[in-house]
C-alpha cells in the first residue's frame, strides 16, 4: 500500500509540472492539441475531449505531455498560424516552457509547509553524533585519545559535525593526507597505506614527497620521504602517539614545504612522526556533562577505521506558529536545494559512480519504505524534494528537457531569428535519444540495486 502511495505521489508531482505549462499557455490564450497525464506507453485508460484540447490518461503515469499543433504531424496550419506554437512572442514562449519548473517549486514549498503546519515539526537534516561505544579491537589508540561513551561529538579537526558521515570522512580522509572533510562526499576508496621503510637507496627520489637531507648518510645526496610511505606509522605509533616539543617544532618547519634540509640533528622517525602528526590525525571537540573538551589526536588504523559506534539523533524543528511554519519550511527547501545542486555538481564533475545513479524504480521503493516505517508526513517531504529535483534537473540546458528549450530561446533572441527546424529536430532528437539511454541505464541500477540488496 505504501509504495502505491508513492506512485500516486510521484504521479502528482509530474501532472503539477505539466499543468504549469497548460495553464500557462492558457494564461497567452494558446492553443493546446493535447494533455497527456503519463506516457503513451502501454494502453491509454482514458481519451476525451475537454473543450478544445484531447485529454489523455495513459497506463504507465510516470509521466505527461502538453502537445501544441506545431507537435501534431496531422495538424494543417499556415505557416503564420498565431496558433502555431513557433510564432508566439519568445517571452511568451519563454514563460509556457518555464512554467513547468515553477509549478515543481511552488509544489514542493506547499507540500512541506502543508506538512510543517500539520505535522508541527520538520527534521533539520542534522544531527547529534555522540559516542556509543569504544571499539579498541578496530583501533588500538582509540583509548589515548580520552574519548568516552556517552560524549557528543562537537567538532572534528576544527569542523563541526552535524551528521554522521562527518565522522565517517574523517576517517577515510586521514588516509588521504588533506586534512579536510567534506560530508556530503565520502570517498569510497583509497590505496592502502605503505609501510614506512628507513631503508632508502642513495639518490632514490619519490615526487611529490618532502625532501630531507641526511648528513649521517656520509654524502650530500638527498632523499624524499612520500607521504604516502610514512602514513603507514604501525611500528613508530606503537611507541608514541603525541609529538614531543622538538617534533612539534619541526611538524611547523615542514608544514606546507615540498623540501626539508635537516641540520642533522633530526631522525629519520622524527620526520616520520612530524610529517604523520601535520596530516593524519584526527582532532576532536566533544560536550560531556555540559562542558566543552578538547581530547588528544586520534589516528585511525590503516584501513582508516576510528573505532567509535556512534549513535544519531537527528535535531528536529518545531512549526507551532505560522512564523516558525514559514521559516523553517524556507530553510527546509533552501539546505536540500543546496544538496541537491551540491549532488549534481559531484556527478558531472565525476565524483559521483555511475552505478550510483538511480531512478524512478528505487524512488518508489525508498520512498514506500519511509511511508510504512515513518509516517506518510516523511513521505510527502520526500515527495518535495523530488519535485525540486524534478525542477532542478528539467531546467539544466539539454535539448529535450525545459532547459533545452529555454537555450534554443535564447539563442534565438541573440540571433534575431530562431534556429531551422531541421537542426532543431536533429538537436532535440539527440537529447531525447541521450535521455532514453539514460533512462535504461538507471533502470538497470535499479533492478541490480533491488536484486543485490544494495538499498
Amino acid at each position: 500500500m505504501s509504495i502505491i502511495i508513492m506512485i500516486l505521489l510521484l504521479s502528482v508531482l509530474i501532472l503539477v509540472h505539466e499543468a504549469g505549462h497548460f495553464l500557462a499557455a492558457k494564461f497567452f490564450k494558446m492553443k493546446v492539441a493535447k494533455f497527456g497525464f503519463g506516457l503513451p506507453i502501454g494502453p491509454t485508460l482514458w481519451e476525451g475531449q475537454v473543450g478544445d484540447v484531447k485529454v489523455l490518461v495513459h497506463a504507465f503515469l510516470l509521466g505527461g505531455y502538453v502537445a501544441f499543433p506545431d507537435d501534431e504531424k496531422d495538424e494543417e496550419l499556415p505557416a503564420d498560424s498565431p496558433d502555431r506554437f513557433m510564432n508566439r512572442p519568445i517571452y511568451q514562449r519563454l514563460v509556457v516552457v518555464s512554467a513547468g519548473v515553477f509549478a515543481n517549486v511552488v509544489l514542493a514549498f506547499v507540500l512541506v509547509f502543508l506538512t510543517a503546519a500539520l505535522w508541527g515539526q520538520l527534521p533539520s537534516g542534522k544531527y547529534d553524533v555522540s559516542v556509543k561505544k569504544l571499539d579498541t579491537e578496530k583501533n588500538e589508540y582509540i583509548s589515548s585519545s580520552g574519548l568516552k561513551p556517552g560524549d557528543k561529538i562537537i567538532e572534528i579537526n576544527g569542523s563541526k559535525i552535524t551528521s554522521p558521515y562527518g565522522l565517517v570522512a574523517y576517517a577515510k580522509l586521514s588516509r588521504k593526507f588533506d586534512g579536510k572533510a567534506d560530508e556530503t562526499y565520502i570517498a569510497q576508496n583509497y590505496e592502502k597505506l605503505k609501510q614506512l621503510n628507513t631503508a632508502f637507496k642513495q639518490d632514490e627520489i619519490i615526487p611529490e614527497g618532502v625532501m630531507v637531507k641526511l648528513p649521517q648518510v656520509g654524502t650530500e645526496s638527498a632523499i624524499s620521504l612520500s607521504k604516502d610511505q610514512i602514513m603507514g606509522l604501525e611500528k613508530i605509533k606503537d611507541k608514541q602517539i603525541n609529538l614531543s616539543d622538538a617534533q612539534q617544532k619541526l611538524r611547523n618547519e615542514i608544514e606546507g614545504k615540498k623540501y626539508f634540509i635537516s641540520d642533522g640533528n633530526v631522525s629519520l622517525n622524527d620526520i616520520a612522526y612530524a610529517i604523520s602528526d601535520n596530516v593524519h590525525p584526527i582532532n576532536i571537540t566533544v560536550e560531556r556533562d555540559g562542558k566543552i573538551i578538547k581530547l588528544n589526536p586520534l589516528y585511525s588504523n590503516k584501513d582508516g577505521l576510528i573505532g567509535i559506534e556512534y549513535n544519531t539523533d537527528e535535531i528536529i524543528i518545531p512549526t507551532k506558529d505560522f512564523k516558525g511554519i514559514v521559516k523553517g519550511s524556507s530553510k527546509y527547501l533552501y539546505d536540500n536545494t543546496y544538496l541537491l545542486l551540491y549532488g549534481l555538481k559531484q556527478i558531472f564533475t565525476g565524483k559521483v559512480p555511475l552505478n550510483d545513479l538511480h531512478g524512478v524504480i528505487l524512488i518508489t521503493k525508498i520512498g514506500g519504505d519511509k511511508i510504512k516505517d515513518e509516517g506518510i508526513f516523511p513521505g510527502i517531504l520526500l515527495a518535495a524534494l523530488i519535485s525540486l529535483d524534478l525542477a532542478i534537473v528539467n531546467f539544466l540546458p539539454i535539448p529535450a528537457l525545459d532547459g533545452g528549450h529555454v537555450l534554443f530561446l535564447l539563442i534565438e533572441k541573440l540571433r534575431g531569428k530562431p534556429l531551422d527546424e531541421e537542426t532543431i529536430e536533429k538537436i532535440g532528437t539527440a537529447g531525447f535519444m541521450f535521455l532514453i539511454a539514460l533512462m535504461i541505464f538507471v533502470i538497470f541500477n535499479d533492478i541490480y540495486a533491488l536484486i543485490t540488496h544494495k538499498i
